[in-house]
């Protein structure tokens, strides 16, 4: 493990000139350096940048903190990616293709210690958290993969690659609260990505605490809460965060996310066989969730050869939304994509640590 320097992609950049001009550099030198970044160069890499001032950078910043160690391209179109840190340290994260533009779906911690049974990101525990840096830095390479796609929505030399981000990847997002925020605040800045909160989705297992934060911190992106179960004690037994924070407690936070942004919140429930999806469930599910301004996704389990969980068949998935949608809950089944590459959290990162031990 090598020590890691600081990370450019951190700063914003007012930060950058008050950093820079601190060390007696031109201003201007600022807008040149994070401009190459945004468009994910290396520090070596930058253009117009003298070789002086690139080899100062250098000495304090990681070249390149987040670099793609490889690509897994499945049948639908969707990428999904290892990363690697500079610390050596592996990640992932997948990239989906629609009409309207790309999403991206970015992990925020290396592992994750929210222990939740149907998930892969958790099996080895925490390792770090990442940096806010870190986590832009996995949208800035995979832009500059597919800088010049033909197909990418939109006009202007200005096109990005990823137009929607979804903090799904490994990692509890609100587990790391403040460079998760940075990361936000870098994401959505004019002078940053510009990607707008409204296209930004995070979802927690339901960390109720920092749910109450994010809610004050003027970011009115997509709250998605993993819910799972209808009650405490089923929801106890697939995910450990339910010992500390009730269901009751997540819906009041949610209520108030939702009258301090006006934006609706969603809950994902991953139908588990035997477990969550018959029609009692679905009974439960809409008696909690009624009258309430949010939006269930239906996942299909994927299955996780470490865990004894079992995924439900696509007629008894159609069966179980047909259920709450009779009863006025808007719910929509996620299409399952990327299933052919290990698309579900953490398999991928997974199989390449048993393959290579770091």
């Amino acid at each position: 493990r090598t020590k890691m320097k600081k990370i450019l992609q951190d700063l914003s950049l007012e930060e950058l000139e008050a950093e820079l001009t601190a060390q007696g550099e031109k201003k201007f030198r600022a807008a040149q350096i994070y401009g190459g970044m945004l468009s994910g160069k290396t520090i070596e890499e930058l253009p117009a940048v003298p070789n002086a001032l690139k080899e100062k950078l250098l000495q304090t910043y990681e070249n390149a903190p987040v670099s793609v160690e490889k690509v897994f391209y499945s049948s639908d179109g969707t990428e999904k990616y290892l990363f690697r840190l500079s610390d050596g340290n592996i990640i992932e994260g997948v990239l989906m293709k629609y009409k309207y533009g790309y999403t991206q779906c970015v992990s925020t911690q290396v592992g994750c210690r929210m222990g939740c049974r149907f998930c892969a990101s958790t099996l080895n525990g925490l390792i770090r958290n990442l940096t806010a840096g870190e986590i832009l830095s996995q949208i800035l390479v995979v832009n500059a993969l597919h800088k010049g796609d033909p197909d990418l929505p939109g006009s202007g030399k200005e096109k990005r690659a990823v137009t929607n981000v979804v903090l799904m990847g490994s990692g509890e997002p609100l587990d790391n609260y403040d460079n998760v925020v940075k990361f936000l605040r870098l994401l959505t800045s004019e002078k940053g990505l510009n990607v707008s909160a409204r296209n930004i989705s995070l979802s927690t297992c339901g960390v109720v605490p920092e749910m109450y934060r994010l809610a004050n911190e003027n970011i009115p992106l997509n709250l998605t809460v993993s819910l799972h179960a209808t009650a405490d004690e089923d929801r106890k037994r697939i995910m450990p965060v339910a010992n500390k924070y009730s269901i009751a407690e997540i819906l009041k936070a949610c209520k108030n996310y939702f009258e301090k942004t006006g934006r609706r919140y969603y809950f994902e429930y991953t139908l588990i066989d035997g477990e969550n999806c018959d029609e009692a469930h679905a009974n439960a599910l809409a008696k909690l969730l009624k009258g309430l301004p949010c939006h269930v996704n239906l996942i299909r389990l994927n299955e996780v050869k470490e865990r004894t969980l079992k995924s439900v068949g696509d007629k008894n998935a159609y069966r179980f939304m047909g259920w709450l949608e009779k009863q006025g809950i808007s719910a929509t089944l996620r299409r399952q994509i990327g299933s052919d590459v290990g698309g579900a959290c953490g398999q991928l990162r997974a199989g390449y640590l048993e393959e290579n031990p770091l």
